[in-house]
């Protein structure tokens, strides 16, 4: 019997739902892989199968974390920065970056791939589960980007298949 594999997505479907959530224009580059450790915190989110078997994790680095979250609640891009400085993000930011993730969770869910949704979300500046993060170092199925968002900044996001 074969497993199904987990779709990975092509840049331009995260390209796509990105820019379509914000409604802001959102340019994309390849980028090294970024492990998530005390030195580079990231957010993160965890995506399971019916079975609650992980599949997938996604982390946006502390920069992404803040842009996204706060360009989904209209938070001013100040603000976004002042997260950044402080290592934690607002209220209103986590919120809505919980939302980001929990809507990336669709990107997986395509053609015969397994139906994948989101388990847990962990916003940058709040402790990490050990296996969230140890996940993010995976070699393999992921694909590794530079996203910047038109009016707040540049950050990275890894997406890795479990």
């Amino acid at each position: 019997m074969s497993v199904a594999m987990t779709h990975l997505p092509a840049p331009k479907e995260v390209k796509d739902l990105l820019g379509g959530l914000l409604d802001k224009p959102i340019a994309l580059k390849p980028g090294p892989p970024f492990a998530v450790s005390p030195l580079y915190p990231a957010s993160i989110a965890t995506f399971v199968d019916d079975s609650l078997v992980v599949r997938a994790v996604v982390a946006f680095d502390l920069p992404l974390s803040a842009f996204l979250g706060s360009a989904l609640a209209l938070v001013p891009p100040a603000q976004a920065q002042a997260a950044i400085e402080e290592a934690k993000l607002a209220p209103a930011m986590s919120e809505a970056l919980h939302e980001v993730f929990n809507v990336v969770g669709s990107l997986f869910n395509v053609g015969d791939s397994p139906h994948l949704r989101l388990y847990q979300a962990t916003p940058a500046g709040e402790p990490l589960a050990a296996d969230a993060r140890s996940r993010t170092q995976i070699l393999g199925r992921r694909e590794d980007l530079v996203v910047e968002i038109t009016g707040y900044g540049t950050g990275r996001i890894a997406i890795v298949l479990c």
